[in-house]
């Protein structure tokens, strides 16, 4: 792998990494969950032992959300792509501030406290565009 490959790829994780979270707000959970390899799995922040597998179940689990306004803010992404150019990881912080929705997903009141957090990715190369393998999100600070 050259280095200019090696930059690419990192340039298209880190861009993947901010898609899925504009995705994520703006609710297009299809296009999020096609982000994912078909045996992808995930877990949220909230609940870092609970996984979901399967991009299927990734896409029924956030159809079964209930309506909330979101804005997740991702900072310092690091990603390491490994010697073959197939698979790599990646690391980065999130800050989310949330606060009750309407039917269409705007918001109705000011923002609840924000979180902040945590992502180790797990990442494939798959059919020529790079996929979550996994996505392992964990709080940095206890809530309350």
């Amino acid at each position: 792998m050259t280095d200019l490959d090696r930059m690419l790829a990192e340039h298209a994780i880190a861009r993947l990494i901010t898609r899925y979270v504009h995705l994520n707000d703006a609710g297009q959970w299809e296009d999020l969950a096609a982000l994912y390899t078909q045996d992808g799995r995930m877990n949220r922040p909230t609940a870092p032992d609970s996984f979901t597998t399967g991009r299927e179940a990734i896409l029924a689990a956030f159809q079964a959300r209930p309506p909330r306004a979101s804005r997740h803010i991702v900072a310092n992404i690091v990603v390491d792509v490994a010697d073959d150019g197939q698979s790599a990881s990646a690391y980065s912080q999130i800050l989310l501030f949330t606060g009750e929705a309407d039917g269409e997903g705007l918001p109705l009141q000011s923002p609840k406290p924000p979180l902040v957090g945590s992502y180790q990715d797990r990442l494939v190369l798959d059919a020529g565009a790079w996929k979550f393998a996994e996505r392992r999100g964990s709080l940095d600070f206890r809530q309350g």
